[in-house]
C-alpha cells in the first residue's frame, strides 16, 4: 500500500464531531501531491495540487506513511525537521485528533 492509498482511506478515518463546522483543505506535498476538503463533518481525498489550501504539509512519502499509521507523532516530525507546515499552525495541531490512524490499516 502507497502512501497516497493511505491517504484515500482517510475520509473513512475522520471524527466527524472533531470536524463538524470546519471548513478547510490540507495540502500534501509529496512525490504525488494529494489533497483533503474537509466541510461539515465530511471528507474527501483528491489528486494533485488544491487551488489555495488553508494547510500544507510537506515531507518525504515514508514518513507520510509513519505518521498516517501512528508511527511518527506529528509534533515530533516538526520538531526535527521531518514535516513543514505552511499556513495555518492550529490546524496543523488539531488534525492528530481528527483522524482514527487504526481506521487506516
Amino acid at each position: 500500500m502507497t502512501v497516497n492509498d493511505l491517504i484515500k482511506k482517510m475520509p473513512q478515518a475522520l471524527n466527524p464531531s472533531a470536524a463538524a463546522g470546519m471548513q478547510t483543505t490540507i495540502q500534501y506535498k509529496i512525490s504525488n501531491p494529494m489533497y483533503l476538503v474537509i466541510e461539515d463533518g465530511k471528507c474527501s481525498a483528491h489528486e494533485g495540487e488544491a487551488p489555495s489550501p488553508d494547510l500544507a504539509l510537506t515531507m518525504t512519502d515514508d514518513n507520510l506513511m509513519a505518521m498516517l499509521k501512528g508511527e511518527l507523532n506529528g509534533i515530533s516530525a516538526f520538531m526535527s525537521g521531518k514535516l513543514k507546515v505552511e499556513g495555518d499552525m492550529m490546524l496543523a495541531q488539531r488534525m492528530q485528533g481528527m483522524f482514527d490512524t487504526s481506521k487506516l490499516a
